[in-house]
């Protein structure tokens, strides 16, 4: 049994004394101490010591060991059931009992099966004081079974599509862990994208090319057997769109080609959890695991909340790239609903688990042993807890209680057994069971019924050894039944001892806080009970402390020379010191320079190795003390110059004129350090209320080496002394001797008194309760007096111990108290405390806000108000007024949705408030409420308003379709928020010139009724910019706007023709102009004659690029005069020769190229000539036009704006408009074939198809 170690106020420093401690009784029942001589002679009942657990699965291949170990005296003997009923170990030579012991052995190694041996065991200790049982041990016996052969099909996968690699490992005893790895027994790396769930199965959020495998294989490892089970190997192939568009044409059909997509990003999708919502059990203290995997491209990211909450900080981890989420730990509080969400750049998809924390049975409070004497009471007490809760049972000796044989001094009420006047014969265990559907507890508590004189267990005359002014704790471990009473005296025919300068333990041990050299002595400590008496004396040696008298002091030397540090030393004679010494905190140097004298350390040929802190440590058996100082060694002689250095401490503190609230101290100053000391600080530790803290006192001038100090009563003082000079503070000087003032009457009141009421009809009473020094004595306490403010009522009053509350209770809701808290202690009051005001509990207010009034400023915005209810009504304090307020009906819409309702606090006492954020022409409702400290009281009549008409929000769409030459239709959707009647549509528009420049700007009225506009009389190939608001009779909205290009006029282009295999459904058109509107036809000639069809589409905007305006560089400037120049010289040369009658170059070219326009046309190609100025638009001749038998043959070259500008891929603006340098058209060369060399215009895209 273990000894329990309990101490009323403090705890034994094992440096202090070397003691053992035995805590003897706690309230009625005893403890019996661990003491080997005393439990060979007392009889104890069972107590089980050591059993296997609950759930034990064993290794089938090993014998199977069922631990059962109990003690008692005397020894008990032990037995089996097995499944409910008794297990004949004789019978089965397959299982032994090991020698006093109730440990089974079932032999599985030499020809036994496990399987055989599988059941429910529980374990019986018997002595005859009682008997103690084991738990339910379930045997189970391990299982690794073999993986169940499947047919596994190839994966075949589109790149970015997500897929999932089933494991299904075979199920085991106890469940496998799951690994994937590869053929070369390498783990299959894992990341946000490609990880494994919690089921073991291998989930992508979207595959990727490098996926493609033929070797992803789930391992299953069983612990138990030590055996890994392989999953046959799984293929996985992933297919590129790059690779699936080489190979579409020859091998896929017409449909198949539409499903080879591109791979396109997707949003988010769950793979597990399925469904929005699911639900996960978990039990009180265990793991809480909760996962969600996502598909997506780009790959989801996980995110988990705690709707209603916060995710329990410091328990919370997040695992398996946050896709798991786990709880350690878990409790009811943490039940409830936890949301992941799963997000990328398309959007987010989320899914909710309900929890629920159930709990098996745990403890409230175990029963305990209990030792009793002859005609005692007691009690045994199970508490438990759980989810659901628990039903409690007892057994007696493993009996149910209800069948057991009868014991006239118990009684069950519960969870309780209480036992009055105990005889020898009701020793026995009982067994406590609390028990739900998640499990079970058992417990064994025995009662055993002793009688039994006092005995004395500590040594007779045992010497303590105590150093001065240190506690003294003098040791007396007793037992007894009944329990013995402890009594000390001094000396042999001393008086007993009591007072404040004791201290007694439960354990029986005395303890002197300050031992003083007059407490040296014989202390006898006597134990009696009924049965008898019995004493021991013990001797307390005080010895003196240990002082170093002489410290090492600060050393400078020069590399080479000699040093020496002193420590001289004053000991109790005695005690035999030992001087160690420390360089750097660790042993000196093993060097035959460093020399170790009695009181010295000296340091021959001083190198720079040398440099560092030394440390003189000297110990004996009672205490340890220690100094250091630091040497530096430097190279050259220093100069002589003055060392300025912080001060030394002061040293011998001497306490003289001792008073019961004041002393004197002196001192003696240590080394200035050539700076002179300033001033002393003086501080003080209270040794008995907080001891190793020091605190400030006071400070006095550098000249002054006393002063008297003024002292509380009831505190232990030590006192020490820092120097202080422009340098800095010393170090604090060794204590001083400690001096231990008298008690006295509190000085002072507790601070920050307050009442205030947690409930309608209580006053709840706080104040800061004294430090333990403001105290002035033992037993502090509290008188606590109340009585009704502005009543003619007397005070009433109630003492407390040294808490710092007290609540009232039956108190009238919200009235005023006036209070005060008086502190007290043994010998007396503190002076009269003031009086503070306080409160009683508040309660919700009784009436509503009237007269609620409601004016509505504008469409969004309303002023309510009310008349304040009388303060009487209120209950409490006013906190404020809070204003519900709902829109009821939108009356520009019929439907109604429910919206929830909005909640404004106007603080004090206002009888107004504003109304913002109200949505136009809407019905709303409110009503007005009154708050205190406890809540709301009930609403005002509801007050219904409506607001005004307000501007529309902006169309919700708008659509351009159907361009033709000189039209385009419109559609739009009307405002989300009309917030009104609509009137009518404003429409403007305006078109956009190739350099963005805006022209006329034309408006059209539409109809509210109207949905669509057809406008027509455009201009072709035109692209324009459209505006377009909706109006109310208050004014326009917001506008949206969009763009729209008119078609080419089929006048002025050539249809482009290209061949496409017929086996073909699809052709890529490339090198169109952005912005630019064209019409396709597709055709196909057959045996049934030629079917054609034609639509048109807009190319998109191009990217907008940064344009630098050359003409205003100087580079261009200075280019264009310099051409300007040369053409002036040419000219008056030509001019020069013309006159002579000669000819010049650029004559013969005129004669050369003669001007286009009068060129005939080509008839072996049908195509026009060039123009002779690019700039010069002139409509194309009727040749051009596609042929009556519906063939266009291919051009030789094709006007296109990618032939202007900078090289061949013009630049344009996001609207599609050109702003390349206009630079001419340059020449073509005749095409060949299908093939054409220069960049394709939107001409040759049209003649692609006939």
């Amino acid at each position: 049994m273990q000894p329990k170690i309990m101490m009323k106020k403090k705890s034994i420093s094992a440096s202090k004394a070397s003691l053992v401690l035995f805590l003897c009784q706690m309230i009625s029942a005893l403890d019996v101490p661990l003491d080997s001589k005393l439990l060979e002679e007392l009889s104890q009942p069972p107590t089980i010591t050591q059993q296997s657990p609950k759930d034990y699965i064993v290794d089938p291949r090993e014998n199977i060991v069922i631990q059962c170990e109990a003690k008692g005296k005397p020894p008990p003997s032990f037995s089996w059931t097995r499944n409910g009923t008794h297990f004949d170990i004789d019978k089965d030579a397959q299982v032994t009992m090991k020698p006093n012991s109730g440990t089974l052995v079932i032999n599985i190694m030499n020809g036994g099966k496990a399987e055989a041996y599988e059941g429910v065991y529980q374990c019986t200790a018997r002595n005859e004081r009682g008997a103690a049982i084991s738990n339910n041990i379930v045997i189970r016996p391990s299982r690794s079974p073999l993986w169940t052969k499947e047919k596994l099909e190839p994966n075949q996968v589109r790149e970015g599509d997500s897929l999932v690699l089933h494991c299904r490992p075979p199920v085991g005893l106890p469940p496998p862990i799951i690994f994937w790895m590869d053929n070369a027994f390498q783990r299959l790396p894992q990341s946000e994208r490609v990880s494994q769930g919690l089921n073991g199965d291998l989930y992508f959020s979207n595959v990727q090319p490098e996926d493609t495998r033929e070797d992803y294989i789930c391992y299953a490892r069983f612990n138990h057997t030590q055996t890994i089970q392989q999953k046959q190997p799984i293929s996985v192939k992933v297919f590129s769109m790059d690779s699936l568009n080489d190979t579409i044409a020859a091998n896929l059909s017409d449909t198949d080609i539409y499903g080879a997509r591109p791979v396109t990003e997707r949003q988010p999708v769950l793979l597990t959890p399925t469904g929005s919502t699911s639900t996960k059990v978990e039990l009180r203290g265990n793991v809480l695991l909760l996962e969600c995997i996502a598909a997506g491209l780009p790959t989801p990211v996980i995110r988990w909340i705690k709707e209603g909450g916060e995710l329990p900080a410091n328990r919370t981890f997040f695992e398996n790239f946050k896709k798991t989420l786990k709880i350690i730990d878990v409790s009811e509080a943490d039940s409830g609903n936890y949301k992941c969400i799963a997000r990328n750049t398309l959007g987010s998809a989320h899914h909710v688990i309900s929890v629920t924390v159930k709990a098996a049975p745990y403890w409230i409070t175990a029963p305990r042993n209990l030792v009793l004497s002859p005609g005692e009471d007691g009690t045994l007490i199970c508490r438990a807890n759980g989810n659901p809760k628990p039903s409690i049972s007892w057994l007696a000796n493993g009996v149910p209680i209800a069948i057991a044989p009868e014991d006239p001094s118990r009684k069950v009420d519960g969870d309780t057994i209480i036992f009055s006047q105990v005889q020898e014969r009701s020793s026995a265990v009982y067994q406590c069971n609390a028990s739900n559907e998640y499990g079970y507890l058992l417990a064994n508590a025995f009662v055993n019924v002793l009688a039994e004189p006092p005995r004395i267990l500590t040594p007779a005359n045992k010497l303590y050894q105590v150093i001065a002014d240190s506690p003294a704790l003098l040791d007396c471990a007793y037992f007894g039944s009944p329990k013995p009473e402890i009594e000390w005296f001094k000396g042999v025919k001393g008086s007993i001892l009591r007072g404040s300068e004791y201290i007694f333990h439960d354990n029986g041990t005395l303890e002197i806080p300050v031992a003083q050299k007059d407490s040296t002595g014989a202390y006898t400590c006597v134990a009696r009970n009924k049965l008898g008496k019995i004493q021991n004396e013990v001797q307390l040696e005080i010895k003196d402390p240990t002082v170093i008298i002489k410290q090492p002091e600060y050393k400078v030397i020069q590399r080479y020379g000699q040093v020496s540090f002193e420590c001289i030393i004053k000991h109790d004679s005695t005690l035999l010191p030992t001087v160690i010494w420390l360089k750097d905190n660790d042993e000196l140097p093993d060097d035959e320079r460093f020399l170790v004298g009695k009181d010295n350390l000296t340091i021959m040929n001083v190198t720079d190795k040398d440099d560092g802190t030394y440390t003189c440590i000297v110990n004996t058996t009672l205490d340890s003390v220690s100094a250091s100082a630091v040497l530096t060694v430097v190279a050259a002689p220093p100069t002589p110059a003055i060392i300025y250095a912080r001060p030394n401490p002061p040293f011998d503190l001497e306490l003289t004129g001792q008073l019961e609230r004041s002393v004197e101290l002196s001192w003696i100053p240590g080394d200035e350090n050539n700076s002179p000391i300033t001033n002393f600080v003086i501080e003080y530790e209270d040794g008995l209320h907080e001891p190793g803290v020091w605190h400030y006192q006071t400070e006095v001038p550098g000249t002054q080496t006393t002063v008297q100090l003024k002292l509380s009563p009831y505190v232990n003082y030590s006192f020490r002394v820092i120097a202080v000079n422009e340098i800095g503070r010393s170090q604090p000087s060794e204590p001083s001797e400690q001096y231990l003032t008298k008690s006295a009457n509190p000085d002072e009141n507790p601070s920050n008194v307050q009442g205030i009421g947690s409930e309608p009809d209580n006053l709840v009473i706080t104040w800061e309760s004294l430090k333990g020094f403001q105290s002035n004595g033992p037993g502090l306490q509290y008188k606590v007096s109340w009585r009704q403010k502005d009543v003619d009522d007397e005070w009433t009053s109630v003492i407390v111990a040294n808490v710092s509350k007290y609540i009232v209770s039956g108190t009238p809701t919200f009235v005023p108290y006036e209070i005060k808290v008086q502190a007290l202690n043994d010998l007396g009051y503190a002076p009269e405390p003031s009086e503070v005001i306080g409160h009683s509990g508040e309660d919700l207010p009784m009436v509503a806000p009237g007269n609620v009034q409601v004016h509505v400023i504008n469409s969004t915005l309303a002023k309510v108000h009310w008349d304040p209810v009388p303060l009487k009504t209120v209950r409490g304090h006013l906190q404020g007024y809070k204003v519900y307020y709902w829109k009821v009906q939108s009356l520009s819409r019929r439907s109604r949705r429910h919206v929830e309702k909005k909640i404004l606090t106007f603080r004090g006492n206002k009888t107004f408030g504003m109304l913002p954020g109200l949505e136009p022409y809407s019905t709303y409702k409110l009503n007005v409420r009154v708050a205190n400290g406890k809540g709301e009281g009930p609403a005002s009549p509801d007050k219904v308003f409506r607001t005004p008409e307000g501007v529309p929000s902006s169309p919700s769409f708008l659509k351009i379709t159907n361009p033709t030459l000189d039209s385009l239709t419109l559609e739009w959707g009307s405002p989300t928020h009309p917030n009104g009647v609509l009137t009518s549509y404003i429409l403007k528009f305006q078109p956009i010139n190739n350099t963005h420049e805006l022209g006329p700007l034309v408006e059209i009225r539409i109809p509210a009724n109207e949905s669509s506009l057809i406008l027509k009389n455009l201009n072709y190939s035109t692209r324009y910019k459209f505006y377009f608001n909706a109006q109310t009779s208050v004014g326009s909205g917001n506008q949206i706007t969009e763009e729209a290009v008119t078609i080419m006029d089929e006048g002025k282009e050539d249809w482009k023709k290209e061949i496409v295999n017929g086996s073909r459904s699809f052709f890529v058109l490339k090198g169109l102009t952005p912005g630019t509107a064209y019409k396709v036809r597709v055709g196909a000639e057959g045996l049934s004659g030629f079917r054609s069809s034609e639509d048109v589409f807009e190319t998109g905007p191009a990217m907008a690029s940064r344009q630098v305006d050359i003409a205003t560089q100087g580079w261009f400037i200075g280019l264009m005069c310099a051409v300007a120049l040369l053409i002036l010289i040419l000219l008056i040369v030509c001019f020069i020769r013309r006159n002579k009658g000669g000819k010049y170059p650029v004559k013969e070219k005129e004669d050369a190229h003669a001007d286009p326009e009068i060129q005939p046309m080509k008839e072996d190609d049908g195509t026009f000539g060039e123009y002779s100025d690019a700039e010069d638009h002139k409509p194309l001749k009727k040749g051009s036009r596609t042929p009556s038998d519906r063939t266009v043959k291919k051009e030789d070259s094709d006007d296109s704006l990618v032939d202007y500008g900078e090289g061949v891929n013009g630049q344009f603006n996001e609207d599609g408009s050109f702003i390349g340098q206009y630079s001419g058209k340059k020449e073509k060369e005749p095409a060949e074939g299908n093939e054409s060399s220069e960049a394709p215009s939107p001409v040759n895209a049209m003649n692609s198809f006939v």
